[in-house]
């Protein structure tokens, strides 16, 4: 089923947004200073910066135990700095480095962005490992915007990724949700979950539009003690496996409709 390991560049690609994150076991410095050196080597492709204190989840503590308490945890400081077109962001915290684009052009284009933030981080702060090395794509198909308004999903979307929608007697518009949740290992130690289905497309919680687009949600990882110098080819990894998933979940009706080139 993942043997499509052809890779394209789409013209009309749909992504919504791409993140690429490393964790790395704690490391205090890191929210107990500014990261002014760190600034200092990004701040040319990054040159906007912010912070934040994100809360994290409550822990419950004696869980199973007649009497557990919640306990809150500790906000967590997260370094922003953005792009001046505002369409890429890296984010730093004393757990984790992302970068996350809205303007994906490609594997190489998004590798070459997080090299050298990724590498500073190393320079600067050591990390022993990296605890989990994770790629996401968000992609959100829109009939509209690739001129296949009243085509139903059943001819874009391979039939194992639409669940009862690839049924002959399943009508589309009669149905309310049909979304699947899938978790399975991949090739060379890569994990997958996907989410997919047809849904609206939601910022700051609120719909982009009433447009109901086919969602297609790959969180692809690699966890454990990643060596430091093995970040790369675990990326490389992810990637591969992404593109064979991504291209299994298209008929080649939509692969055409998004103008392919084949690299």
């Amino acid at each position: 089923m993942f043997d499509k390991t052809e890779r394209y560049r789409y013209e009309k690609n749909q992504l919504i947004e791409v993140i690429c994150q490393l964790r790395f076991p704690t490391i205090l410095r890191i929210g107990a200073e500014e990261p002014a050196r760190f600034q200092d080597a990004v701040r040319g492709d990054f040159p906007q910066y912010s912070v934040r204190q994100d809360q994290p989840a409550p822990r419950i503590e004696g869980a199973g135990t007649p009497n557990p308490v919640l306990e809150p945890a500790k906000p967590v400081t997260n370094y922003s700095f953005l792009s001046a077109d505002g369409a890429w962001r890296l984010n730093l915290t004393q757990g984790f480095i992302a970068l996350t684009s809205q303007r994906y052009e490609g594997w190489e284009s998004f590798a070459r962005m997080l090299d050298r933030p990724l590498a500073k981080f190393i320079e600067l702060y050591a990390p022993a490992y990296f605890e989990r090395v994770g790629l996401r794509y968000l992609n959100a198909f829109s009939r509209r915007q690739l001129g296949l308004e009243g085509t139903p999903w059943s001819e874009l979307i391979a039939p194992a990724y639409l669940g009862l929608l690839g049924e002959e007697d399943v009508r589309e518009e009669q149905t309310t949700r049909a979304t699947q949740d899938v978790e399975m290992q991949m090739a060379g130690g890569c994990r997958l979950k996907a989410h997919m289905g047809p849904g609206l497309v939601r910022r700051n919680g609120e719909p982009d539009d009433k447009e109901v687009r086919y969602i297609l949600d790959l969180d692809l990882s690699m966890s454990g003690r990643v060596p430091v110098g093995h970040a790369a080819p675990a990326m490389e990894t992810l990637h591969m496996n992404s593109t064979s998933v991504f291209r299994s979940a298209l008929t080649d009706a939509l692969h055409d409709a998004m103008e392919p080139e084949k690299l």
